[in-house]
């Protein structure tokens, strides 16, 4: 009788579009990486840089996905997480998945701690650490609550810029806490989330109705709804570029605002009074149309 197969404590999805040096510093920081065992994913999203060649050239560790399309973030990780064996109802791969932007750097010992963090509360579906910017600023998105329609108005209205250390007005960033206390969260951010087998098992991967920008918050959510929380372990530190491949795309800066609507749509249009909802749809439309009037006009390379 064959013995059972032995999976790794974690699945490693690296999802990459044109940025190939910056992947190959991510892929050295995540293969010196020590304390667990690990299977490491490269979904390429069809880049014109050479990044899949140079995965390929160089890292003959990790397992590479050469997609013939850039279908998104969300549809991109999920080839990966499919491939190291999660998905609805399976519970027969890696214990954790963890989605990583190649713009990250990770210490030796993170993934090992991160997966630690998990393993001591098994209420949690989701952790993520702290990250910074290559400033040593706070990237202010690895902590969050969910955009519900008051906390998304007071974002477009500025209030939260005007009143960071409101409880209230500061809620969406929670920039009224401390950046070294370790709390529950409704989300961390994609570009480093560690998420539990089990949770992905019941609530699905990631949804593909979003190109880019808010999936990790729909995936928090639905994880949320099928009984896990989230935490923030601030006791390990990621440095993040920040949106090395997005900043380069017209169809990044337009999808940010139809990830918002479609977001409020999902979740909160049938149980938020008609007026804050109406006030929060205008604010996103005006985003929108200003940001497809500008990309026209002054398009990216």
């Amino acid at each position: 009788m064959a013995s059972a197969v032995t999976q790794p404590d974690l699945g490693v999805v690296i999802l990459n579009w044109n940025t190939r040096d910056l992947l190959r510093d991510c892929l050295r920081s995540v293969f010196a990486s020590t304390g667990l065992t690990y299977r490491v994913c490269v979904v390429d999203n069809h880049s014109p840089d050479g990044s899949a060649d140079m995965v390929a050239a160089e890292f003959p560790r990790a397992e590479l996905i050469r997609n013939p399309v850039n279908n998104g973030y969300a549809a991109g990780n999920n080839l990966g997480l499919r491939a190291l064996g999660f998905d609805r109802g399976r519970l027969d791969g890696p214990r954790y998945a963890l989605l990583l932007n190649p713009d990250t750097v990770v210490p030796p010992d993170a993934l090992a701690r991160m997966a630690a963090h998990l393993d001591a509360h098994p209420e949690a579906g989701i952790a993520g650490p702290r990250l910074v910017l290559p400033d040593g600023r706070l990237d202010l998105a690895c902590r969050r609550s969910f955009p519900t329609p008051e906390v998304a108005f007071y974002r477009l209205t500025g209030l939260s810029l005007l009143f960071p250390h409101s409880r209230l007005f500061g809620r969406y960033n929670l920039t009224y806490l401390d950046p070294g206390q370790e709390t529950v969260v409704d989300s961390v951010v994609g570009a480093f989330m560690l998420v539990r087998r089990e949770a992905i098992a019941r609530a699905g991967l990631l949804d593909e109705n979003f190109f880019m920008y808010g999936e990790d918050l729909d995936w928090a959510l639905e994880i949320r709804k099928a009984g896990w929380n989230a935490r923030y372990f601030p006791d390990v530190t990621v440095l993040h570029v920040k949106r090395a491949a997005s900043r380069r795309s017209s169809r990044a800066q337009i999808a940010f605002h139809e990830a918002m609507l479609y977001f409020y749509r999902k979740h909160y249009r049938g149980v938020t009074n008609p007026l804050l909802g109406g006030l929060v749809v205008v604010g996103i439309r005006a985003n929108l149309w200003w940001t497809r009037l500008r990309e026209a006009v002054l398009p990216r390379r």
